[in-house]
C-alpha cells in the first residue's frame, strides 16, 4: 500500500485532517513531502524534490510559487467558495458600520463613561445628530469580480434593496448562472463603477490586478463613492487611495488589510484580515483542500486547480495501472503517447485528456503493469513535463 507523505503548514482545521486515512502520513516538519497543505505560509515549490501537489485552504494562491510549480508538473489547488459566506457576512456589516457612522457612535458612547444618570441621556440627545448616517437601500453597488464571493455579495445587495451591477473580465459561466436576475451584468469596468455609490473588489491577486485601483481607476468612479477591499491588499494602490480620500474624491475606504499608511486615517475603516476567519470557513476550506489533494495523490484526479485543467476518471475494477502524463499543450501529444504504448504492445483500457491552453493532462488506464523503460521513452519528448505511475492493488 502506498503511503503519501504530507507536510502541514499553518493550522489546518481538524475536521479536514480527520478525512486523511491510512494512505497518508502528515507532519509539520516532513522534509520531502509529496503533498503540502497550507493556508498563508509562503511555499517555494522548488524546495521540495518529491512534491506532486499543493492544496491551499483558501482562494488566493499568491503565497505559492505557482509558475515554478507548473514548470515542474506540480499541481496547485485552492478552495473557491469555501470561505465565501464568511467574507460576505463581514462585508455587509462593515458597509453598514460605515454608512451609519456606527464606529464613531460607539467611540462616543465609550467617552461618556465618567457621566452619571441624566447626564448620559442629555449628552446623547445633544450629540446624536452628529452620527446621522445613510441607508444602503436604494444605493448602487458595483461588484468587481464575480467568483463565489462576488456573486453572493451581488445577490446580497439585491436582498438589501440595492441596485447592483456586476463585472468580471473573464466570467465563469457556472458562477454567472447563480446571479439573481435583478443583478445587472455589465460588460465593462466603466459601466460598473461609473455611477456606483459603493464599489466592492473581489478579484484574485495576479500580475494584472496588482495596483488595479490606481489614480485612473478612481478617476472613473463616482465622486464621493465608498471603496471596499476584502480581496487582497496589493490590488489597491494605497497612495492613490489616500490622495483620493484627502481630496474627498472618495468618501471612505474599508479594507481587511491594515498597513502603516492606512492606520489612523479618519476616512479609513480597517479589520485585521478577518474575511475568512470563522470556524465554519476554516473547516470548509480544510475539508475541501484535503479532499482535493488526497484525490490527486491517490488517483491523479484534479478539481479546483489553478494551474492544471480539471479532470476526473473513476478507474474500473479491471484497471491495474494508471499512467499520468503532464505536458505542454502542443499538437501531437496524444498521438505520441499512444504510439509509445502501442509500439510496446500495451493495451489501453481508457484515455482521458484535458487542457487549459497551457498544460495538457493525460490519464491513461491499463489492465496490466507498465514495463520498465516506458516512462523513459515518454519523457524523452521535450514537451513532456512529468510522468507518474499509480498502481491499484486489486
Amino acid at each position: 500500500m502506498s503511503v503519501y507523505r504530507l507536510l502541514k503548514k499553518n493550522v489546518i482545521a481538524r475536521e479536514g485532517l480527520d478525512l486523511l486515512g491510512k494512505h497518508f502520513s502528515i507532519s509539520e516538519d516532513e522534509p520531502d513531502p509529496q503533498g503540502i497543505l497550507v493556508r498563508s505560509a509562503r511555499i517555494n515549490t522548488d524546495s521540495y524534490e518529491s512534491l506532486l501537489g499543493v492544496a491551499r485552504a483558501g482562494a488566493g494562491v499568491n503565497n505559492i510559487s505557482v509558475d515554478k510549480a507548473t514548470e515542474r508538473g506540480i499541481c496547485v489547488f485552492n478552495t473557491p467558495g469555501a470561505n465565501a459566506n464568511a467574507v460576505v457576512d463581514l462585508v455587509f456589516p462593515m458597509i453598514g458600520v460605515w454608512q451609519r457612522n456606527i464606529y464613531r457612535g460607539i467611540k462616543f458612547c465609550e467617552s461618556l463613561e465618567e457621566l452619571e444618570g441624566d447626564q448620559v441621556d442629555g449628552e446623547v440627545e445633544r450629540q446624536k445628530a452628529a452620527f446621522r448616517g445613510m441607508e444602503i437601500a436604494g444605493k448602487t453597488l458595483a461588484v468587481v469580480g464575480l467568483g463565489q464571493i462576488g456573486v453572493r455579495l451581488a445577490n446580497g445587495g439585491i436582498h438589501r434593496f440595492m441596485k447592483v451591477k456586476g463585472f468580471d473580465p473573464k466570467p465563469v459561466l457556472a458562477n454567472i448562472h447563480m446571479l439573481l436576475p435583478d443583478v445587472e451584468l455589465v460588460h465593462s469596468l466603466d459601466q460598473a463603477i461609473g455611477k456606483a455609490d459603493i464599489v466592492s473588489l473581489h478579484v484574485p491577486l495576479i500580475e494584472k490586478t496588482k495596483d488595479l485601483v490606481n489614480n485612473e481607476f478612481i478617476g472613473r468612479m463616482k465622486k464621493g463613492a465608498l471603496l471596499v477591499n476584502y480581496a487582497r491588499g496589493p490590488i489597491v494602490n494605497e497612495e492613490a487611495v489616500l490622495a483620493a480620500l484627502d481630496s474627498s474624491r472618495l468618501s471612505g475606504y474599508i479594507a481587511d488589510f491594515p498597513t502603516e499608511k492606512l492606520i489612523g486615517h479618519d476616512r479609513v475603516l480597517l479589520t485585521p484580515h478577518l474575511g475568512a476567519s470563522t470556524s465554519e470557513s476554516e473547516e470548509n476550506c480544510a475539508m475541501m483542500a484535503v479532499r482535493e489533494l488526497a484525490n490527486y495523490l491517490r488517483y491523479g484526479n484534479i478539481t479546483n486547480s489553478v494551474n492544471f485543467p480539471n479532470v476526473e476518471v473513476i478507474p474500473s475494477d479491471l484497471v491495474r495501472t494508471r499512467l499520468i502524463v503532464i505536458n505542454r499543450d502542443v499538437p501531437g501529444m496524444i498521438a505520441f503517447i499512444t504510439n509509445v504504448l502501442g509500439g510496446n504492445k500495451i493495451n489501453i483500457d481508457s484515455y482521458k485528456n484535458e487542457s487549459n491552453g497551457t498544460i495538457g493532462y493525460n490519464i491513461i488506464d491499463m489492465e496490466s503493469d507498465v514495463p520498465s523503460g516506458i516512462l523513459d521513452l515518454i519523457e524523452c519528448n521535450d514537451d513532456v513535463i512529468r510522468t507518474r505511475i499509480i498502481t491499484f492493488n486489486r
